[in-house]
């Protein structure tokens, strides 16, 4: 077992490849440290039977052959097997057709053998559903490991596969990464392709990509699932000649890197969160990068607004879609879930098409940011991992969300409490995570500190539209000043 977690994917693919280990032997090892943390864990909610590549295998071969994979259980979709969003309404509906980053991963020799855990429709910070139970972070069970690939992050760090399957639409990549000493980068908007069962979700602000122990997985993992595909709405161009992996040997150069933990969510961040950006600024000023201080470069109030806005009518359209799919009732869905969903369809279209476009104000401000500074420095969250359960409404306010819906009153919802519990507990953590994805900008999370209670905390690095490559760059070097792949959870 330890020498398979000695191994990041590519090392394993490698021992394939020249016949010192074979897939039985990996799948085999991956099942049982799976069988050995789960049960504490619970990252892992559904079995899969490995699925073969359909295609005739490429020039130079499959870069993953052989190496166990795991998807997470929101939109990534094999067909035969149940998606269920963390919804009971969904948990036994077998999807009718693989997506495409799926298809990718695949034909790329991966092994897949599971899904992992996600919230409900992946609508929260955490990974807690009331369908699947809640995942626990491997460095601290009492504690979460970050939300919505929360799952995977957890079967990453826990050792169960090296690399896993994520998506992110408001963090959900990067906050996971963060609680779990993960590395994780969310690609520029349409790098990635979504069919064929979605075009762009949320709106284009939501992409897939992995979590990872080790910078070269997660390049090496773009160069599968970058590019477009026929259904796709846009051409993918500006790609590394030689693929975003072999990229990673050319140094980033000496870049200028604006540093702010200023946030209208979160005005006084968790003194590690400001800990974690510090020490990230020593590191990158010893690397010969030049860090300056700076005022968060948009409207982050706004910003807030904005997301939660879309936010809501993404939930609202999710519930009444798997609605139909499954003929479920309201019982089939979580109260936060509802007051979501109630809140989505009680916004005005031009209230939500306002939202929608205000996107526009937030590029133009950050797009000015980045004229003078290559990357934007953040904490990835405000405060370290939440204990499980920490967001569960008191008993109260949970009795007014029974009111409020029984009533059928969505209107009311905006003059309650409820809407600010939901507003904390989707935004309080994380409001650093969500202006790359309304801005469509590339950003990532690497593990480069930890707390004195042994919580790991993530630094975010914001770049310009289709500066991945570069934040790829830069991770590797940081990778290498200050490694992280010897950290291992007590678990």
């Amino acid at each position: 077992m330890q020498d398979y977690r000695d191994h990041d994917a590519l090392a394993l693919a490698a021992l394939v490849r020249t016949g010192a280990a074979t897939p039985d032997d990996l799948l085999t090892a991956a099942r049982a440290r799976a069988a050995e943390v789960n049960p504490q864990l619970n990252a892992i909610v559904r079995d899969v039977d490995p699925p073969s590549p359909r295609g005739p295998e490429p020039e130079g071969g499959r870069p993953f052959a052989g190496v166990p994979f795991l998807l997470k259980d929101l939109n990534q979709h094999l067909a035969g097997v149940p998606t269920s969003g963390g919804s009971r309404a969904l948990k036994d509906l077998p999807a009718a057709e693989t997506a495409a980053v799926v298809d990718r991963w695949v034909e790329a020799g991966l092994v897949v053998f599971g899904k992992t855990n996600s919230p409900e429709f992946g609508a929260k910070g955490i990974t807690e559903p009331h369908a699947l139970g809640p995942s626990r972070n491997p460095w601290n069970s009492d504690h979460t490991p970050g939300g919505s690939s929360g799952g995977s992050a957890a079967a990453v760090a826990a050792g169960v596969v090296p690399c896993a399957a994520a998506s992110d639409g408001g963090g959900s990549i990067r906050i996971p990464a963060s609680a779990c000493g993960l590395f994780g980068l969310k690609a520029s908007r349409g790098l990635v392709p979504h069919g064929p069962v979605n075009g762009e979700p949320m709106g284009g602000t939501a992409t897939d990509g992995v979590l990872s122990r080790s910078v070269r997985d997660t390049a090496a993992m773009l160069d599968v699932l970058a590019g477009s595909t026929d259904d796709s709405p846009y051409l993918v161009g500006g790609l590394p000649a030689g693929g975003f992996a072999a990229d990673l040997g050319r140094e980033p150069g000496r870049l200028r890197i604006g540093m702010t933990w200023d946030s209208a969510i979160n005005p006084e961040p968790h003194p590690e969160a400001k800990a974690a950006v510090e020490h990230a600024a020593q590191l990158l000023t010893d690397l010969g990068h030049e860090v300056v201080p700076v005022a968060m470069p948009v409207d982050d109030a706004r910003l807030a607004q904005d997301f939660l806005t879309s936010w809501f009518v993404h939930c609202a359209v999710s519930v009444a879609q798997a609605r139909e799919a499954s003929g479920a009732g309201d019982d089939a869905f979580e109260p936060d879930t509802r007051v979501m969903a109630a809140l989505g369809r009680a916004t005005s279209a031009i209230d939500y098409v306002r939202a929608v476009e205000g996107r526009h104000d937030h590029v133009r401000r950050l797009a000015a940011f980045h004229a003078d500074h290559d990357l934007l420095l953040t904490p990835t969250t405000a405060t370290p991992p939440p204990r499980v359960g920490a967001f569960d409404p008191p008993a109260p306010l949970a009795l007014a969300q029974k009111v409020v819906l029984k009533a059928k009153a969505a209107g009311m919802l905006r003059f309650t409490p409820i809407v600010d519990q939901l507003i904390q507990e989707n935004l309080g953590w994380v409001p650093y995570t969500q202006l790359a994805n309304l801005t469509g900008r590339p950003a990532m999370s690497v593990p480069l500190h930890w707390t004195p209670d042994g919580l790991p905390m993530g630094v975010q690095l914001v770049g310009r539209l289709g500066s991945d490559g570069l934040l790829l760059r830069l991770a590797a070097q940081l990778e290498q000043a200050a490694p992280w792949w010897d950290r291992i959870p007590p678990l």
